[in-house]
């Protein structure tokens, strides 16, 4: 059962949902382990994260999922800007939450993230030395490589035309008048930020009613500066990273050099899916088992080492 919460971010009100665990099978004498989750690119709490919350109750992990600014049920102008910044600061403030809730350990809170999410992640467990674990699900960890990825999967077209459409997106901001928007996902050869084979009917399959199929374009002129792999040397606990070797979107062999980067703190594992598989379905299904033993090992008050890249 999932309870309605809200922190604030500087200053603005989040919409989250306490997900508690259903057991007390990892509880110890400062509480149960929590996770705290966000969506990806554009995404909402509501699509799809209680698939993998749910989960996590049910193994004695309480969740703590929720909207960034500007984005669903949170608040905060302007709407469906993707910043990386602020996405950061967002995680950084349902941390602080998430260490305050009823029954929680606050040492033993682990960050999970999804796309976008999954390299924003990594750079706040750099940051915040009391994270005790990162799942990092389908990452996008270094911009560069992703446009290079987009180039070997579609040419050079799409990134020339959302180039256009993101500086029509900032004039339009330095000229006061109101947003232009892109869709974040569609079919490949239309304009979007993800261009997916079924990308409608995968959507349709786990989104919720909060989701919007738009951001404002500015979003893709930035995607070059996001690279969260710049950070992982500074992290110091354990981290699963989880590709999909049919990964449209966020390029698997960047993620796989990141976990390889991290050493022994690291565990990697690899799947045959796209980028939306990992929401609903068998792909789904296979990741949350990954990071149930995951999970019940490093957050569980016996969890062993981790070992090392697979």
């Amino acid at each position: 059962m999932k309870h309605d919460v809200t922190f604030l971010s500087r200053g603005v009100r989040c919409a989250a949902w306490h997900v508690p665990a259903t057991n007390d099978t990892l509880a110890g004498p400062g509480g149960r382990p929590c996770v705290v989750m966000a969506h990806g690119f554009g995404g909402t709490r509501d699509s799809g994260l209680l698939n993998y919350a749910e989960g996590f109750a049910e193994a004695g992990i309480d969740t703590l999922a929720f909207d960034y600014r500007g984005f669903g049920d949170s608040g905060g102008r302007p709407r469906q800007d993707v910043s990386v910044r602020r996405q950061r600061q967002d995680y950084h403030a349902a941390l602080a939450a998430a260490r305050h809730l009823p029954g929680v350990d606050p040492d033993r809170i682990a960050l999970w993230g999804v796309s976008y999410a999954g390299g924003h992640v990594l750079v706040v467990a750099a940051q915040d030395a009391r994270v005790a674990a990162v799942v990092s699900l389908t990452p996008v960890t270094d911009g560069l490589a992703s446009l290079a990825h987009v180039v070997r999967h579609a040419g050079v077209g799409p990134l020339l035309r959302l180039a256009r459409h993101g500086l029509r997106d900032a004039a339009r901001a330095v000229a006061a008048r109101p947003p232009h928007h892109i869709p974040v996902v569609a079919e490949p050869g239309a304009l979007a930020m993800m261009g997916i084979p079924r990308a409608q009917e995968i959507c349709a399959s786990f989104a919720g009613p909060t989701f919007r199929n738009e951001v404002r374009a500015r979003a893709a002129l930035k995607v070059g500066l996001n690279r969260p792999t710049t950070f992982v040397d500074r992290l110091r606990c354990p981290i699963l990273v989880q590709i999909g070797t049919a990964d449209r979107i966020a390029p698997p062999d960047a993620a796989r050099r990141t976990a390889h980067q991290a050493g022994r703190r690291a565990e990697l594992r690899a799947y045959p899916v796209d980028h939306l598989d990992v929401y609903a379905g068998p792909g789904q299904r296979r990741a949350l088992a990954d990071q149930l033993d995951f999970l019940t090992r490093v957050l569980g008050h016996h969890g062993s080492p981790i070992q090392g890249t697979g």
